[in-house]
């Protein structure tokens, strides 16, 4: 865990957050911020800061990443989604905590 993490500190429960799932290893919540009719969080609980980060080790939490994400969309109601993993502040990263956006629901999505 990293103190001055906004993720770390929903995992530990110190910030509340609309919750969809959590097990020992991953938790998924409501993003604050929707960009769409439906918008998810799917954040590991160990603190890895971003893809880039990553090795071999992580490569079973990897999947099971992938493999929760459309399990927790068809839960929310979507058919198809689109997942999304921002990487470094030049891919869009804001939090430094890996996370996968997972999003869907109206007629179109947003293209960026």
């Amino acid at each position: 865990m990293s103190a001055d993490c906004i993720f770390c500190k929903i995992v530990q429960g110190d910030i509340p957050s609309k919750n969809i799932y959590e097990d020992d290893d991953v938790i998924a919540f409501h993003d604050i911020h929707p960009i769409t009719k439906v918008h998810f969080l799917i954040v590991p609980k160990q603190h890895v800061e971003s893809l880039a980060s990553c090795s071999s080790q992580h490569q079973t939490l990897l999947g099971k990443m992938l493999l929760l994400a459309p399990e927790l969309a068809k839960q929310q109601g979507l058919v198809g989604f689109r997942t999304m993993i921002n990487t470094g502040r030049e891919g869009g990263q804001e939090v430094f905590h890996i996370h996968m956006h997972v999003f869907g629901g109206g007629d179109t999505l947003p293209r960026t």
